[in-house]
């Protein structure tokens, strides 16, 4: 990549040195596919992330097939991807779906509960309260097995059918899944509605409740183009882990105007013209991303997607 198609660097005070991105677009990008991508393409999509730098690439999800048709194939593609040295989180529904991914060497489990009794019913077809419940023998018997567990919250920030969501109700939901025994916990803004102020709002909250900065990751949809600033709002705030999907895979279909997960390649851009830290080779990515779009037969959402491959025509 040639140096005018780099970020001019010039640091801000008070950010963190270097911020962990957890890559999500080979599970939550590609489950909101129409079609099941195969398998290979899956594992080569994992491997090329690896390649470019990214240290944590969430690899699947271990759900029943009838739920996510797409990820039926995480038996056929954990075993494909588990010897590039990453960190390959997987899904988990259920202590049945815990059972099968540690069967095949899974270190990394992550649980998704909701913030909100709507989305919990129709996500979960739970309340919140049974979700939870239903929740707590896994994460224990993943702790036991020496796992690692994030816990993911959805609808932090506002929820389709409830509106606003409640700050104390959101911690409510973090603090039962830090009680558990969640490592980390990831703070989805699942409909894109957040705002700067909101978030730094949510994280005071959270760290009055107990939950330390260092164990919570932020996870943006930029429906309202409020991604990169509410990421900045998290940064200023001391958090070092970061949600993204590598050229913007992935959608909510609960929000009409939803563009999807905050895209990995415009999340570099702006990391490294603050000269944050991250491992990422961002001609590497770029050109992943370029190379799915290709097999998924679309242009990459990803505005630095667009623009880098656009300058190596």
């Amino acid at each position: 990549m040639s140096a005018e198609q780099l970020p001019m660097v010039v640091p801000a005070q008070d950010l963190p040195a270097r911020v962990r991105i957890h890559e999500v677009g080979a599970r939550d990008g590609l489950q909101n596919e129409k079609t099941a991508v195969p398998t290979e393409v899956k594992a080569e999509f994992i491997r090329r992330l690896a390649d470019a730098g990214l240290t944590t690439i969430e690899a699947t999800s271990f759900v029943h097939p009838k739920w996510v048709p797409q990820l039926a194939d995480a038996e056929q593609l954990f075993p494909l991807v588990g010897d590039l040295g990453v960190e390959l989180p997987v899904l988990v529904p259920n202590q049945r779906g815990l059972e099968r991914a540690l069967a095949l060497g899974a270190r990394r489990i992550a649980v998704f509960a909701s913030a909100t009794e709507s989305f919990a019913k129709a996500n979960l077809n739970r309340t919140v309260d049974e979700s939870l419940a239903v929740f707590d023998p896994v994460v224990r018997q993943a702790k036991d097995a020496g796992a690692h567990v994030r816990g993911y919250v959805s609808m932090c920030f506002g929820d389709p059918w409830e509106g606003a969501v409640p700050l104390h109700q959101v911690a409510r939901v973090c603090t039962a899944l830090r009680d558990m025994g969640c490592d980390e916990l990831s703070l989805g803004d699942t409909i894109g509605v957040a705002t700067p102020g909101h978030v730094l709002e949510l994280l005071s909250l959270l760290n009055e409740e107990g939950v330390p900065t260092n164990t919570i990751g932020v996870h943006f949809h930029d429906t309202y183009g409020q991604a990169l600033a509410n990421t900045y709002a998290a940064l200023e705030h001391g958090v070092t882990t970061v949600d993204a999907s590598a050229g913007g895979l992935g959608g909510c279909p609960y929000a009409k105007s939803a563009t999807g997960n905050l895209a990995t390649e415009d999340l570099v851009w702006m990391l490294q013209g603050l000269g944050i830290e991250t491992g990422v080779d961002l001609g590497r990515l770029t050109a992943t991303s370029v190379w799915m779009a290709e097999q998924l037969g679309r242009p990459s959402p990803s505005r630095t997607v667009r623009a880098l491959s656009h300058k190596d025509q």
